[in-house]
């Protein structure tokens, strides 16, 4: 028999666990009873963290890399497809609502994966982690392409010579970066780079600023007109759009820390509107300033003469090196766990390091940065963000599927979802395969 996250009665029950089945020590269904586990969410606790930090934490978790892509995505879609930025704000913004009432119906729940659990069981865990591990897998690859891209941006006449072969200075970067992360893997206290990786909403803050400044006192201008609409490149720009929205994974984990939780609702709305005003202001400045010469990460347009585009790039070289032993920590710890090798010093290393060489070699394969944001977003984020939250809900509120306006909701962000796994996904492979 799995154990699960959840206790399996093999007695009567003596605590309240809601669970789908009871177990004998047999592994045999004893009973399908279901006892159910309240908890008074209108309480707050003496414990756990505030509402203006649960607020820091919920705009920490949006301030992503993404914004890196935005004036990419109003390139591939024209000025219309920035209607669809809000459109995915708005969704996003239920679906996370949906997950925060899957998590008042048990006090067991504290993570994405215990929802899954709660709906479906252990298929429902596994294939929510599965999700989540690769979201942050291809996390990892895309920093160790956002570093070759911005320190050639940087070092454009670089080369590096080894064992006779000349390597391109992009690739060459790609290497170095990924030899300069992979000790930070190894380490078992992550706390000096958690205090880094929290500066997600500084460092956009400071995007956003440096791409003003090149802008309006730097002399780029802003003056490009771009394109209206451009049908072709919508499915681009909605997978790019739904990755700065992917913040999902983290939400459950947020609100199970919160003191007061009857709050959360008004966090989510002040963490999308910030999110989404930042966005907003990045995608309209850098097409004005680019137009249809953007390229999939803004750094890459500003002019490396100016102090305040160093800044910029240097902005964004940190945070990737602070973060990447962060992001794959879950992938190590699933590993470790699954081969129960936690304890084992020399094989967690060796799992570490043969991580990132497998990150490094696909970010050398692979080096299209837009494509595989895109690809993320279509294939992962839609699931995480869309689909998978609408079916937990409807598996654990019955009551939902009765034909309303809720219904009807749910199931058109659910195709909203389906359409970008398929059509997004389908596109962005495409674009990779065009590539290579």
């Amino acid at each position: 028999m799995t154990v699960s996250h959840f206790q399996y009665d093999t007695q009567p029950p003596c605590r309240a666990y809601y669970i789908r089945n009871a177990f004998s020590c047999s592994g045999r269904v004893q009973t399908r009873r279901v006892y159910p586990v309240t908890m008074d969410h209108h309480l707050p606790s003496k414990t756990g963290t505030s509402f203006f930090r649960t607020c820091f934490n919920g705009v920490n978790a949006l301030s992503g890399f993404g914004i890196l892509s935005i004036p990419y995505a109003l390139w591939e879609g024209g000025w219309v497809s920035l209607t669809l930025l809000f459109v995915l704000a708005a969704v996003c913004f239920y679906t996370a609502l949906l997950l925060q009432k899957c998590m008042d119906s048990n006090s067991l729940v504290r993570t994405y994966p215990d929802i899954g659990e709660l709906a479906f069981g252990m298929k429902g865990r596994m294939l929510i982690a599965l999700f989540m591990y690769l979201e942050l897998f291809f996390v990892a690859i895309q920093f160790l392409i956002i570093e070759g891209d911005n320190l050639e941006k940087l070092f454009p006449n670089a080369s590096f010579h080894i064992a006779g072969l000349n390597i391109g200075g992009k690739q060459g970067f790609v290497v170095l970066s990924a030899l300069l992360i992979l000790p930070t893997t190894w380490l078992r206290n992550l706390g000096v780079l958690a205090y880094v990786s929290v500066g997600g909403v500084l460092a956009s803050l400071i995007l956003v600023f440096s791409v003003i400044w090149v802008g309006a006192i730097d002399g780029v201008g802003f003056h490009e007109r771009g394109v209206v609409m451009n049908w072709s490149g919508m499915p681009t720009a909605l997978s790019l759009f739904a990755f700065c929205y992917s913040g999902h994974t983290v939400y459950p984990t947020i609100y199970s820390s919160m003191a007061d939780k009857t709050k959360f609702s008004r966090v989510l709305l002040i963490c999308f509107a910030i999110a989404t005003i930042n966005y907003v202001l990045m995608a309209i400045l850098g097409y004005l300033m680019f137009g249809q010469a953007a390229k999939s990460q803004v750094t890459l347009n500003l002019p490396v003469v100016k102090i305040s585009a160093k800044i910029a790039i240097y902005t964004t070289l940190i945070n990737p090196l602070a973060k990447y032993a962060l992001i794959v920590m879950p992938i190590v710890n699933a590993i470790e766990d699954r081969l129960q090798v936690s304890k084992n010093r020399a094989i967690g290393i060796l799992i570490r390091t043969v991580l990132v060489i497998t990150t490094a070699i696909v970010a050398l394969s692979v080096p299209f940065f837009g494509y595989i944001v895109a690809l993320t977003g279509s294939f992962l984020s839609s699931n995480d963000t869309m689909i998978l939250p609408c079916l937990c809900y409807l598996k654990i509120f019955k009551r939902s599927r009765r034909w309303g306006l809720e219904l009807v909701m749910i199931l058109a962000v659910v195709v909203m979802g389906a359409f970008l796994a398929v059509v997004g996904t389908y596109v962005s492979m495409k674009q990779i395969i065009a590539s290579l």
